[in-house]
């Protein structure tokens, strides 16, 4: 297992520097007999900054933070913590309303509630 936390200082790095409230981001990580779970906690305000379009973004975190398990022979999960009250619907109500969507029209995307309107305007 990664006995000295890479996973989760690079987790809370790239966060931070992605992030419009990097003072609210905070990674807390438990270790099992699945491997390393890292939930991310954050401003519901940056949540599409993290998540990105079509949730490209959270996808490329998630394949470096197993790039780092790989090389800490662990494996290393990202959790991305959805706080209550949050309007967002269930992961399956979404599935459904995206396959049907998609039915209608085949460019239609569905992102449920995530507004992902600011990352169209980073300029990297």
């Amino acid at each position: 297992m990664v006995e000295n936390h890479q996973d989760q200082g690079f987790l809370e790095l790239l966060v931070k520097a992605i992030v419009s409230h990097p003072e609210n981001v905070v990674v807390d990580r438990t270790v099992d007999e699945r491997g390393v779970l890292l939930t991310l906690k954050i401003d519901p305000a940056d949540m599409g900054y993290v998540i990105g379009r079509k949730g490209q973004t959270a996808q490329a975190i998630r394949t470096l933070l197993k790039i780092i398990g790989a090389k800490n022979n662990a494996r290393v999960n990202l959790k991305i913590f959805e706080p209550e009250g949050s309007t967002r619907a269930p992961r399956e109500n979404r599935e459904e309303s995206h396959e049907a969507s998609l039915e209608e029209d085949n460019s239609a995307m569905d992102l449920g509630d995530i507004d992902a309107t600011s990352v169209d305007d980073l300029n990297i």
